[in-house]
């Protein structure tokens, strides 16, 4: 793990705050955090667009879920933040750096919104956050976003924030809710030296 992974606090990494946002560490420990992370990963508009290796169907999935990205975070090898309302504390979705490669220094992002906090730019938001950190406080040179072929939302959300289309990688990413079935998946990227987009 690099020095400039650990936050003064000693945790895996910081709380982040801008765009109206507020971006947690997701603690396995609490309920509410294991609900929402639940609901998240089992949302409908999740899955349709997600196929992750093991499903999660209930709270015990859910917890060692999130115990297992708090290990990642631990190594040194992802960064998973629960986007929250800064006022009221609402979980409205999650953003995880992902696949950290710290030789190459490159990285993949991925996140979700929960249902009720759609159509406000939780995304959106939550990627500059996240993007910038990843770039000044992780040191990355190269951060990675791909979505499977058709999910229009997440190719707006990657171009507003500043990751170019890249190409079309082929039988990328497992089918909806199939592990022997395959499709592609459009590939997105940003760099540190790319200027900054105007996100909002």
């Amino acid at each position: 793990m690099t020095d400039s992974y650990v936050s003064r606090s000693g945790r895996p990494f910081p709380e982040l705050h801008g765009y109206g946002l507020s971006l947690r560490a997701w603690d396995a420990e609490a309920e509410a955090d294991v609900e929402a992370w639940l609901r998240g990963c089992s949302d409908p508009e999740f899955k349709r667009w997600n196929t992750p290796l093991k499903a999660l169907d209930d709270r015990d999935g859910a917890r060692e879920s999130l115990r297992a990205r708090a290990k990642a975070a631990a190594e040194g090898a992802a960064a998973s933040f629960r986007v929250t309302d800064p006022e009221s504390g609402a979980t409205l979705g999650h953003i995880g750096v992902n696949d950290i490669d710290h030789v190459i220094r490159v990285a993949r992002v991925g996140y979700w919104v929960l249902p009720e906090a759609r159509g406000r730019q939780v995304a959106t938001r939550a990627l500059a956050v996240a993007g910038r950190w990843a770039f000044d406080g992780l040191g990355l040179h190269r951060l990675e976003l791909g979505h499977a072929l058709g999910h229009d939302a997440s190719c707006r959300i990657a171009e507003r924030c500043g990751f170019l289309y890249e190409g079309t990688l082929r039988g990328a990413m497992f089918e909806a809710g199939q592990q022997d079935a395959f499709r592609d998946v459009h590939l997105h990227a940003r760099l540190a030296t790319d200027g900054e987009p105007a996100v909002l």
